[in-house]
């Protein structure tokens, strides 16, 4: 499952690494939209599988964050 930027956004900082084991809820990455930073709450249970973004990126409505397997 990817996990998507709803807004324009900029990629603060991403909280996990990929391999890691992640619950639901659990914070995955800040990202700064409209001059509010953000949290990005894990949508599922699962593994990090891959990291797209990285901190500094602008990501577009439905750009991709991180992988969730």
């Amino acid at each position: 499952m990817d996990v998507k930027v709803k807004m324009p956004s900029v990629v603060v900082s991403i909280e996990v690494e990929e391999g890691a084991t992640v619950t639901k809820g659990q914070n995955l990455a800040v990202v700064e939209a409209m001059k509010m930073k953000n949290n990005t709450p894990a949508p599922v249970d699962g593994t990090v599988k891959s990291i797209a973004a990285k901190p500094g990126d602008r990501l577009k409505p439905g750009g991709v964050i991180l992988t969730i397997e």
